[in-house]
């Protein structure tokens, strides 16, 4: 099956960015995604193959606080809501996962509330 260059380029910038990182039971990888609608952030043990914490704006009870899941706002809500679990959990330090877009905007915003709860990454 033939793939366009878009999807070339953006499975490129993502393999660019994973071989550089990579989570260990000491420090995790904290991984975003995002979409059109909604911004998803997940703490991965690379190690166990296993997610530890997540966090988005379609979770119910980060859904009810958000008038609008599309802007910086929400994905500040959503860096603070991982980081928060990640706490109770025990984790404190980890490795940030852009994937494959480019850290400002929305991604910027959830990585500086997650580092402002204080988060270690």
């Amino acid at each position: 099956m033939r793939i366009n260059r878009f999807k070339k380029a953006t499975l490129r910038r993502k393999y660019h960015v994973r071989k550089k990182v990579f989570g260990t039971p000491n420090r995790p990888r904290l991984s975003v995604f995002r979409s059109n609608r909604h911004i998803y952030a997940q703490i991965i043990d690379d190690v166990a193959g296993a997610t530890l914490v997540s966090a988005s704006t379609r979770a119910k009870g980060l859904r009810d606080q958000l008038p609008n899941t599309t802007d910086k706002k929400a994905a500040q809500i959503v860096g603070e809501a991982v980081a928060k679990q990640a706490f109770s959990v025990g984790i404190k330090c980890v490795c940030f996962d852009r994937n494959r877009y480019k850290f400002h905007g929305r991604v910027k915003a959830l990585a500086e509330a997650a580092r402002k709860t204080g988060l270690i990454f």
